[in-house]
């Protein structure tokens, strides 16, 4: 995918929630006003948010419910994009795990959630990005913690 050039008018976050052992990940549908796509959690970084990771914490409990994850991994990853509206937007990617069996608390941006295991994950996820995030998730997850993730 080519990234847009320019100057980026918004950050973004998204955070892909899972569970390790065996390892497997939080999806959300859209309602069918927003094309029912499966995708993670995600936002615009406000300008009250003091970082990217305190804006990425915001959505998921705006979205979820969850205001104490497990631990957040950075995934030194992010995408440039050409929003709606033309301007440029940057999307920054993080892990949020989270206790195996959550159910999350669903807001009005999404209508159903499911845990699935990162074949599933891939299969679903909308976008391409997205879908690479998952692969980048589990090899951050396995160099830290060995290939049992």
């Amino acid at each position: 995918m080519d990234e847009p050039d320019g100057p980026v008018a918004q950050e973004c976050v998204e955070g892909y929630l899972f569970a390790t052992a065996p390892f497997e990940l939080l999806l959300f549908r859209r309602p069918p006003t927003r094309g029912r796509i499966w995708v993670p959690v995600s936002g615009k970084v406000d300008p009250s948010d003091p970082d990217l990771v305190a804006a990425l914490r915001r959505e998921v409990a705006e979205e979820t419910g969850l205001a104490n994850p497990r631990r957040i991994v950075p995934l030194d990853w992010h995408v440039r994009f050409r929003a709606d509206s033309g301007a440029i937007w940057r999307l920054h990617a993080y892990g949020v795990e989270v206790d195996r069996g959550f159910v999350p608390r669903l807001s009005g941006e999404h209508e159903a959630s499911e845990w699935v295991d990162p074949e599933e994950a891939v299969r679903r996820l909308h976008y391409e990005d997205n879908r690479s995030v998952v692969g980048r998730l589990r090899a951050a997850l396995e160099s830290a913690a060995g290939p049992n993730v």
